[in-house]
C-alpha cells in the first residue's frame, strides 16, 4: 500500500481517470457499432461527423492510438459513401 499522501490522492486519480476513459471509449464503439449498421444514407450522413469527433477526442487523449483513429474514420467515411 502507498506510504505517502500524494501516493494516496495518485491512486484515487489514477482509478477517477481509468474509470472515465473506458466511459469514453465504450460510448464510442457503439457510436461507431450504430452508424456501421445504418442502411439509410442521410441518417449515417449525420450521424457521422458526431462520431468522428468522438474518436478524435479519444485519439487526443490517448485512448486510443492516432493510427487506429485514422483508420476507423477512414472506414466509416468509406461505408458510409458507398450507402
Amino acid at each position: 500500500m502507498a506510504n505517502h499522501k500524494s501516493a494516496l490522492k495518485r491512486i484515487r486519480r489514477n482509478e477517477a481517470v481509468r474509470v472515465s476513459n473506458k466511459y469514453k471509449h465504450k460510448t464510442t464503439r457503439n457510436a461507431i457499432k450504430k452508424l456501421r449498421d445504418e442502411e439509410d444514407k442521410k441518417a449515417a450522413e449525420v450521424l457521422l461527423p458526431n462520431v468522428i469527433g468522438m474518436i478524435d477526442k479519444l485519439a487526443k487523449r490517448n485512448i486510443i492510438h492516432a493510427n487506429k483513429a485514422a483508420n476507423l474514420k477512414s472506414k466509416l467515411t468509406k461505408k458510409v459513401a458507398t450507402l
